[in-house]
């Protein structure tokens, strides 16, 4: 549960520019240090996505995906009654929507994005994937 719970505080992307800003992407907002700003997941999707590029959207689908994992080890924490499988497809699908989202990014002139969520939440993932294996092949 904690690497699950970890994966949603960490950057998802971290997204640099020619000007050598950098704005960072967590699944529940974004943060610009240079200009000590902050949009929340709820300002974005309701107030700044008229007019944006399809792959930016892919950012709240994601999130949404990380919800679902997270529903599913609550569920495991407080009922005993966790799929690890949903857990982990979950995770990979939302780490899934961040790669295409850095790719999104990057592709235009004078930006980069680092998929560091999709590292990260693949990483957990295959551990949780693997970790259940391991216990019911016994």
């Amino acid at each position: 549960m904690l690497f699950v719970l970890a994966v949603g505080v960490v950057p998802w992307s971290v997204q640099t520019f020619s000007s050598g800003s950098a704005t960072l992407l967590f699944s529940w907002g974004l943060v610009t240090p240079s200009t000590v700003s902050l949009t929340t997941i709820t300002d974005f999707l309701f107030r700044f996505t008229m007019g944006l590029p399809d792959y930016i959207l892919l950012w709240p689908l994601g999130v949404v995906f990380y919800l679902v994992a997270l529903a599913s080890v609550l569920s495991g924490v407080l009922f005993g009654r966790e799929d690890t499988r949903l857990t982990a497809a979950s995770l990979v699908l939302a780490g899934v929507t961040q790669f295409e989202l850095a790719r999104g990014f990057s592709v235009q002139p004078d930006r980069t994005a680092w998929p560091v969520g999709t590292v990260l939440l693949w990483a957990v993932a295959g551990y949780l994937y693997w970790s259940h294996r391991a216990e019911t092949d016994r």
